[in-house]
C-alpha cells in the first residue's frame, strides 16, 4: 500500500539532492581540472592526486550519479531510490577505501584526514538508510 509521503519526508529528500548535486559538482570541477590547476595545489595535494588510480575518479562518478539520481528518485517517490542509493554508498565506501589504499592519503594528512571521507559515508548512509525506510512505510512507489 502507499501513502503520501509527508513534508518532513519531503524535506530530507530535497537535502539529499542538494547534497548529491553538490558532490556532483565537485565531482565534474575534479575531473575537469587543467595542469595548471592541479600544479596550484597544495604540495600534498599533487602528491595524492599524482598517486590516485584513474579508476577511482570513475567510482567517484558513479557514487554521484547514482546518488543524484537516487535522490531525485526519492524525491518523487520511486521505489529505486533505495538501490541507487545503495549503489552511491558501496561506491564511496570503495572510493574512499582505494584512496587511503593506494595513495599516500594516510602518511599525509593522518587522523585530520579521515574527517572528511568518515563524513562522506555517513551522509551517505544516512540518507539510503532514510530511502530504505520510506520504501519499508510505503511512501514510494
Amino acid at each position: 500500500m502507499h501513502s503520501r509521503m509527508p513534508l518532513g519526508g519531503r524535506v530530507v529528500a530535497l537535502t539529499a539532492l542538494l547534497w548529491n548535486l553538490f558532490g556532483l559538482l565537485v565531482f565534474v570541477l575534479q575531473v575537469s581540472m587543467t595542469p595548471e590547476q592541479r600544479a596550484a595545489l597544495p604540495p600534498d595535494q599533487q602528491q595524492i592526486n599524482a598517486a590516485m588510480p584513474v579508476w577511482i575518479h570513475g567510482v567517484f562518478g558513479i557514487a554521484t550519479i547514482a546518488g543524484t539520481a537516487g535522490s531525485i528518485a526519492l524525491l518523487l517517490a520511486r521505489r529505486w531510490a533505495a538501490p541507487m542509493l545503495l549503489v552511491s554508498l558501496v561506491a564511496i565506501v570503495l572510493q574512499m577505501t582505494a584512496a587511503y589504499l593506494l595513495t599516500p592519503v594516510w602518511s599525509l594528512t593522518g587522523l585530520r584526514g579521515l574527517l572528511l571521507p568518515v563524513l562522506l559515508i555517513l551522509v551517505v548512509a544516512s540518507i539510503w538508510l532514510f530511502a530504505r525506510g520510506a520504501q519499508r512505510r510505503g511512501w514510494l512507489r
